[in-house]
């Protein structure tokens, strides 16, 4: 399932954890293990924020995802299903379909 990970690192931690050399190697190991098909790093409410989009095979990936950002950048770890506007078409005609209504166009 596409699925959006929004990691906030606390201020404090992000310093520690670029002086050390640990943020830059724990956001490229999440990155080969994931190979997300979108990344974006931004500032949100002061706090150093990265946007992963990638394949969540299954949601026992979960752990072996969040554990190294909690553990090694004290990072605060979210995780939302995604559609893409053919996703989008295709649950709205499954509903359309259950619920007797005309199809979904686009």
């Amino acid at each position: 399932m596409r699925t959006l990970l929004k990691v906030s690192i606390p201020v404090k931690s992000g310093n520690k954890t670029i002086k050390d050399g640990t943020l830059p190697k724990t956001i490229q190991e999440l990155s080969e293990a994931i190979r997300p098909e979108a990344a974006y790093f931004y500032a949100e409410n002061g706090k150093r924020t990265a946007l992963f989009v990638f394949d969540m095979k299954d949601p026992s990936q979960i752990p072996a995802v969040a554990e190294p950002l909690f553990m090694n950048l004290e990072a605060s770890v979210d995780f939302w299903p995604l559609m893409n506007e053919a996703d989008l078409k295709a649950g709205l005609e499954k509903w359309a379909k259950s619920n007797g209504k005309a199809p979904v166009t686009a």
